[in-house]
């Protein structure tokens, strides 16, 4: 923590983009400590980002005694991340932190933070050239922090989100090429709202056209497939819109709808 928080004595006044994962968490939380009053949080609002994890947002900025913005983004105002072509993160990307400097020189900000880590260099991310275009700061990767020891370092210091499942935002459920619309951005958060009911906190439900692709844990295949669970997800699922209702038996992988790139 001590590493973290030196590197960021000298980035004031900061803003921290923060989405509510346990990696913006553990950044807002060195920021604090190394800046005060002089950091504030600022969340993007739009089409792709629940309401339930907006209000988690919140929830945790209270906990830290951190001062919160909410900026909007109009994701489907833009025709290219509608087409969802396989460079749509950094389109995504380059919109919302556009529109976070924007509402963070208003505050006279001058530094903007964000929650990359040391292992996201190894994935398809396309969204880091945004990051680097626009002079945002990525401290966690700049000190090398891993996923593993963010968690860790949340965990010591009390963070409620030390364990909190990774999320990506309702677009990564749509296979590339695939128009991005409302509807299918609606049907997949209720879809996996119904999902997480059941106690399960790692899903993603992929759209394949009028089929569902559920993918959550090995070790939540039996509360999906218990007789009422099951009759009862088939039945939210196809009422949302969907035709088919499936289980991927390979289990919840993050980034799965990059094999095709």
């Amino acid at each position: 923590m001590d590493r973290l928080v030196k590197y960021l004595q000298e980035k004031a006044p900061l803003a921290v983009a923060f989405s509510g994962g346990v990696d913006s968490a553990l950044l807002l939380l060195a920021a604090r400590k190394a800046l005060g009053e002089n950091v504030v949080a600022i969340t993007a609002r739009m089409d792709s980002f629940p309401e339930r994890e907006l209000s988690e947002t919140k929830k945790i900025c209270k906990e830290l005694g951190a001062k919160h913005i909410i900026c909007s983004v109009e994701q489907l105002d833009n025709d290219e991340f509608v087409k969802n072509c396989p460079d749509r993160c950094y389109i995504c990307k380059k919109m919302i932190f556009q529109a976070i400097i924007k509402a963070v020189r208003a505050e006279g900000i001058q530094y903007i933070a964000e929650g990359s880590n040391a292992d996201d260099v190894s994935d398809y991310r396309p969204g880091l050239k945004a990051v680097d275009e626009l002079g945002i700061i990525s401290p966690l990767k700049d000190c090398g922090y891993t996923k593993e020891d963010i968690r860790r370092l949340a965990q010591e210091h009390g963070l409620s989100v030390w364990d909190k499942p990774a999320y990506a935002c309702l677009a990564t459920r749509i296979p590339y090429n695939d128009e991005i619309t409302k509807e299918k951005l609606v049907m997949i958060d209720k879809a996996e709202e119904h999902i997480m009911s059941y106690g399960i906190r790692q899903v993603r439900v992929r759209v394949h056209d009028n089929i569902a692709r559920i993918e959550v844990n090995p070790d939540s295949f039996p509360v999906l497939l218990d007789e009422k669970n099951r009759a009862d997800i088939i039945a939210e699922l196809k009422q949302l819109g969907f035709l088919y209702v499936t289980l991927d038996i390979g289990g919840f992988k993050s980034g799965s709808m990059n094999y095709n790139i």
